[in-house]
């Protein structure tokens, strides 16, 4: 098995287009065509975790956090990200995350703390938004099932839980072949007529080449009549943050506690308790406090997130109760989330989910 089999496997799921612009997600260091000799899990690469995988025999790590995030011109170990770069190309540790793409992903960190909560109903609370387009093409009548099927293989017309979506209007083409074409149907220098049918469907942005290369492989014409379209629809299926409804109602300080105990914090940040149930939840782990005035549109009665600033809690008051639970807890769900990815792909090959806590953020 190689790396790039792990890699696939993960962005099946957390595709690297759904990254924010700010991000480093990807393999940073190796090469993806090495065969695996072990996996490493973790949230953080520290020097602590590039030892933890030589001495498992781990040729591979995977973190939630890129090491590489912000640019440098030197790699002299002055830092541990330059050390931890250093020792991973000497022992030839290849070094890849997935950041942003597994945060906006369905089914990626945000999905796994809503499962956490139990929460029933879960959808994208802030959905990605220039990320479609409408596809359409004309195909001969005879040839217009198989280039469906090929477009909707390749990533076309999926929208919210349905799949093969498509809007179809027969109608009559015209062409006429000039010399030196090869036509499918027709001849030379004369007019054609053929019956044909408009496929409209649509696609996400990311999936543009590959829907393109699966049209041109089998359309039957020369010279295939294609366009792409800009939509301004929102993409519900991706985004940032998500929002549910917890299986009953509860206090506020009984939410608390219950967040308590899920993350296991010492502590809890928390707004000024209103006295009222808690039933719709937003969440987003992270960093997530952009969020906050997405959640209050909502009408979600509590925000959950890894961080927020302090004048955050002041303008939350009396419109939404704000839980900040760590950045680190928020996201620790991340090692379950590659270790479930991977194990369900690969069920034989044993996975190591790194053993030290790379929090920053010390408690006493």
């Amino acid at each position: 098995m190689r790396i790039k089999e792990i890699i696939q496997t993960i962005e099946q799921v957390a595709p690297l287009p759904l990254q924010e612009g700010y991000d480093n997600s990807g393999l940073q260091i190796g090469d993806a065509n090495r065969e695996v000799t072990g996996i490493l899990l973790c949230i953080d690469v520290t020097e602590d975790v590039i030892d933890e995988a030589i001495s498992l025999g781990c040729n591979l790590i995977i973190s939630h956090h890129p090491l590489a995030f912000r640019p440098f011109k030197s790699l002299t170990g002055k830092n541990y990200v330059e050390r931890c770069m250093l020792q991973a190309i000497r022992h030839d540790i290849a070094l890849y995350a997935a950041h942003t793409n597994l945060d906006n992903a369905r089914g990626g960190v945000n999905y796994k703390l809503a499962e956490m909560l139990e929460l029933q109903n879960v959808k994208i609370l802030q959905p990605l938004e220039n990320a479609l387009l409408k596809f359409v093409t004309t195909v001969p009548l005879q040839h217009a099932e198989s280039v469906r099927n090929a477009l909707f293989n390749a990533g076309a017309g999926h929208i919210g839980n349905y799949d093969s979506c498509s809007y179809n209007l027969s109608g009559e083409g015209t062409f006429r072949a000039k010399e030196g074409a090869n036509p499918h149907i027709g001849e030379i220098d004369r007019l054609h007529f053929e019956p044909e049918v408009r496929i409209e469907t649509v696609i996400p942005v990311m999936k543009k080449e590959e829907v393109l290369r699966a049209l041109l492989a089998v359309h039957p014409y020369e010279e295939p009549v294609f366009d792409f379209y800009p939509i301004t629809n929102d993409w519900p299926q991706h985004g940032s943050g998500v929002v549910g409804v917890l299986p009953e109602p509860m206090p506020e300080q009984e939410f608390l506690y219950l967040l308590k105990d899920i993350f296991n914090l010492p502590t809890i940040q928390h707004s000024k308790m209103q006295g009222r149930e808690i039933r719709d939840v937003a969440l987003c782990g992270g960093a997530g406090a952009f969020l906050i005035p997405r959640a209050i549109a909502y009408g979600a009665d509590a925000f959950i997130t890894g961080e927020a600033k302090y004048n955050d809690f002041f303008d939350v008051e009396g419109r939404i109760l704000l839980a900040v639970v760590g950045h680190y807890e928020s996201e620790i769900c991340t090692k379950e989330i590659f270790f479930d990815l991977i194990s369900r792909k690969f069920p034989t090959f044993v996975l190591h989910k790194s053993a030290f806590d790379s929090n920053p953020v010390k408690y006493l």
